[in-house]
């Protein structure tokens, strides 16, 4: 629990910069090194987001000189498009079970501004993003009701086909355990929210919404579950091209698990779309 509070210390202490004004555009993006957990193959998976020192200006930084994750990449799976603000556990790098005291660096240039940051595998910064101290544990996703359902950060991906300005339809199903997080009461609102964004893709993309209502719905749930529903929104495309789309399910601990690194789960749908 001491290495996720500093773990939260610290990103607060980024995002907030008491001493500097807001700024809406023109500011950097620093990415978060948010700490690491073993998988169960003996790898190990590094979690990372990023903070966005802009209010409203998104950024489309490409896979290149500058947002490179270094060595092996600079191609590591990181985000192309940066939302505004403080994004918690966006990704996770895989790294094998001889990386030691190896570390990586994840260099992003912004509005001209360069920060650098390292991740490693330093016993400090070492989480348990699949059961926090209350026993609370992160929602599942599935985006059929038959489909496995995964849980946690590193998440899934699926593959969809769409054409430009014709709005795919996308349905994820939801479960969760519906316990109480560890600092606070049992909440009278609905055990997960959902939220989608952009990660990469050459145009703009439009959800309607980005944050949909999770209905409750009848389907074969995970052992665990006590809630279950399903969210749909509808995204479209200004052009064609690859993209890759962020769904991020939240329990009742919130955005970032409210400083203990637990309990969201990951989904990414690649899309390929046409004229």
């Amino acid at each position: 629990m001491s290495a996720a509070l500093l773990a939260i210390a610290l990103a607060a202490a980024a995002q907030q910069l008491p001493f500097e004004p807001v700024h809406e555009s023109g500011q950097s993006i620093t990415g978060a090194f948010e700490g690491w957990f073993p998988n169960p193959d003996g790898s190990f998976s590094i979690l990372v987001g990023y903070y966005n020192r802009n209010q409203k200006e998104e950024l489309d930084i490409p896979i290149g000189r500058d947002n490179r994750i270094e060595p092996g990449g600079p191609d590591r799976g990181q985000p192309e498009h940066f939302g505004p603000g403080r994004q918690w556990g966006v990704f996770t790098i895989t790294v094998p079970k001889d990386f030691g005291d190896r570390k990586l660096t994840w260099a992003l240039n912004a509005n001209g501004k360069t920060t650098v940051i390292p991740l490693n595998l330093n016993t400090l910064w070492e989480l348990e993003p699949f059961r926090e101290a209350s026993g609370n544990a992160p929602p599942w996703i599935a985006f059929a009701p038959d489909s496995p359902f995964v849980q946690g950060p590193r998440g899934q991906s699926v593959a969809r086909t769409a054409a430009v300005g014709a709005p795919l339809e996308l349905t994820a199903y939801l479960a969760d355990d519906a316990v109480a997080p560890l600092a606070g009461a049992r909440p009278r609102t609905s055990p997960v929210t959902v939220a989608w964004s952009k990660l990469r893709g050459p145009g703009a993309v439009t959800f309607a919404p980005d944050r949909p209502a999770v209905n409750p719905a009848e389907f074969h749930a995970p052992a665990g579950a006590t809630f279950q529903g399903k969210a749909v929104t509808a995204v479209t495309f200004s052009g064609p091209g690859e993209y890759l789309l962020r769904l991020v399910a939240n329990d009742w601990s919130g955005d970032g698990g409210a400083g203990f690194q637990c309990c969201w789960t990951n989904a990414v749908v690649k899309v390929t779309v046409v004229r």
